[in-house]
């Protein structure tokens, strides 16, 4: 059986996507790409300095074109993805149609405490805020992302996702 194996990990900022997908692709021997520092890499320029000087408009076409570039690539990878990558251009049409979407459906209060705890300010998108603005933002954007989040294929609530958990909902899923 040929395996169209590419895994892609969706889900909130500070929902796990890298952790789990660093964690994934070593148990299945795969490649791990974080999509945003693949965009980093081959732009050579930070993706907070892309949005301040070009704006989130080419942000998120670079976006679109290394996630193609990467779904359309290798098999046997676990793909780590931006928080707003499904949510624009058909993102996550071609998630689903290329590969296994997984949401890491993390409660919004924990999602805040990994924030405070990994240092916001590695995070462009919340330096600056205090933990009423980080909040406050975090909410919107649940609210403006849920609906793409959820048409994945795999969807894994709770605030102690395992990679055991992960592991076994992959496994069931290709079983079927």
């Amino acid at each position: 059986m040929k395996s169209p194996l590419k895994i892609a990990l969706v889900g909130m900022p500070g929902s796990g996507k890298s952790t789990f997908g660093r964690q994934i692709a070593k148990e299945l021997n795969f490649g791990f790409i974080d999509l945003d520092h693949l965009i980093e890499k081959e732009t050579g320029r930070k993706i907070k300095d892309i949005f301040g000087s070009e704006g989130e408009g080419k942000f998120r076409e670079l976006e679109t074109y290394y996630l193609e570039k990467t779904l359309n690539g290798r098999e046997g990878i676990v793909l780590s993805t931006g928080g707003g990558t499904p949510c624009f251009n058909d993102n996550m049409e071609m998630i689903n149609q290329k590969g296994v979407s997984v949401y890491l459906d993390v409660s919004l209060e924990e999602i805040n405490k990994r924030l405070l705890k990994d240092q916001t300010g590695k995070r462009p998108m919340f330096a600056g805020l205090d933990q009423g603005e980080i909040i406050l933002k975090l909410k919107n954007l649940f609210l403006q992302r849920e609906s793409f989040y959820l048409k994945s294929k795999i969807i894994l609530s709770g605030d102690d996702i395992s990679t055991e958990h992960l592991m076994s909902e992959l496994m069931g899923y290709f079983r079927n």
